[in-house]
């Protein structure tokens, strides 16, 4: 399809034209002015068509463009400080941006009003398009709008290439097994993760993490900068994930390799972190996951160890006339410094007494999600109404407690349905 024997729109008048032609513009942004009229025909060729129709055909097109002074005859420039920027990142689709001179715009904006023409293409989204067809050309790469691996911004007032990483993720199912762990990183609470006497400078809380042992050997596979972790709820440092596992999804920030076999890093894995975490059902994710883990409230079973002086039947029947019951829970107290104080209703779905012998009990709890199981027990001070302790009419500690399901599949005519 060429301009010459296609490119004739009515709206383009000899008058037109000829106002075009004189504002002295290049052929990029003469044909920009018609962008919007018609399709498969670049703006040069626009521009073209619009010289023969101001009976001007073979017009010489000025070096310094009024409004763009050369600025859409380097795109070999840009392309080149793109690559530059992109050096040592694996890659294999793009989207493209770029940042003007205000100024700039609304030169342009104004040309359109003195033309005038409803047709104009803007001069970003020109550039944008053009540049983004010769990186791909040059790099056998895909340009979309969509789930990119990098985004290239061109500053074009400051000249410079800025380069976004998308990150990668994946998914799975930890299991924890040390009671001294945090699930996510611990910054000191004093220095905030600078450094002082109380962390003896590690800026830590606790020496290390599920995120950290999970994140490590997947850092080191992609290149990555670092991680963020996000797990479908959290269990308490001294309580260990069993059964299933918990699912999380880990991202792996600004990584420079984007694929790469995932067997090999959980065998590293499997390694550093034997007896402390296993990670089970790895595969690739996307940053929907990280939404459907963070927004998924399963019900969750527990297995809780308790002592109190009191006899086995009185808390089997306190068992039975909780279970099923919904219960009310003020913010607890050890996490009041860090969450908002509001009574929270929750429900005991199912209380089982399992084992007990010489005031120590072991109890299996299924609740819905965001129930505070200690507070549940031991009362909190009242702050979570009913409690088993004054169920009971004695008070009753938790000597530990572990996560033994996360409820987060269904059973649709026999057939599991894993949200995640």
């Amino acid at each position: 399809m060429t301009a010459s024997s296609t490119f004739d729109p009515p709206e383009l008048s000899a008058a037109l034209a000829e106002r075009a032609l004189a504002l002295r513009l290049c052929a990029e942004c003469t044909g920009r002015l018609f962008g919007r009229l018609g399709h498969g025909w670049t703006n040069p060729e626009r521009a073209e068509a619009v010289a023969r129709r101001a009976g001007a055909p073979g017009h010489a097109w000025p070096a310094d463009c009024a409004l763009c002074h050369g600025l859409f005859a380097r795109y070999g420039t840009w392309v080149d400080r793109a690559l530059r920027v992109a050096q040592g990142y694996e890659w294999h689709r793009f989207t493209c941006g770029s940042r003007w001179d205000p100024e700039l715009l609304a030169r342009e904006e104004a040309l359109w009003a003195e033309l005038p023409t409803s047709a104009a293409e803007s001069a970003r989204s020109a550039f944008n398009r053009e540049w983004g067809k010769r990186l791909a050309a040059a790099t056998s790469t895909e340009g979309t709008s969509t789930d990119p691996d990098v985004v290239f911004l061109a500053d074009l007032p400051v000249g410079i290439v800025e380069l976004t990483v998308l990150p990668v993720y994946v998914r799975g199912r930890y299991r924890k097994l040390d009671r001294t762990l945090p699930q996510t990183r611990w910054p000191c609470r004093r220095c905030r993760g600078r450094g002082c006497t109380h962390c003896a400078g590690t800026g830590r809380t606790y020496p290390t993490s599920v995120e950290e042992l999970v994140g490590a050997p997947f850092v080191r596979a992609a290149e990555a900068e670092g991680t963020r972790f996000h797990g479908m709820g959290r269990e308490d440092i001294d309580a260990r994930m069993l059964g299933r596992g918990r699912p999380f999804v880990l991202e792996l920030i600004r990584p420079k390799r984007r694929q790469f076999p995932l067997a090999p890093v959980l065998d590293e894995l499997g390694r550093t972190a034997a007896g402390r975490v296993e990670v089970v059902g790895a595969a690739w994710a996307t940053a929907a996951d990280v939404v459907a883990v963070k927004e998924a409230t399963p019900e969750k079973s527990y297995r809780v160890g308790v002592e109190g002086d009191v006899p086995e039947a009185k808390v089997k029947e306190a068992l039975e006339r909780a279970a099923g019951r919904a219960i009310l829970q003020r913010t607890p107290t050890r996490v009041a410094h860090r969450r908002g104080d509001h009574v929270r209703p929750r429900r005991l779905v199912r209380a089982e007494l399992v084992e007990a012998a010489n005031g120590r009990f072991t109890l299996e709890l299924r609740t819905e999600s965001g129930t505070y199981v200690k507070e549940w027990v031991e009362g909190d001070g009242g702050r979570t109404e009913p409690n088993l302790s004054s169920l009971v009419g004695a008070p009753l500690k938790v000597t530990f407690l572990d996560v033994v399901e996360v409820h987060d599949s269904e059973v649709i005519d026999g057939q599991e349905q894993q949200r995640v």
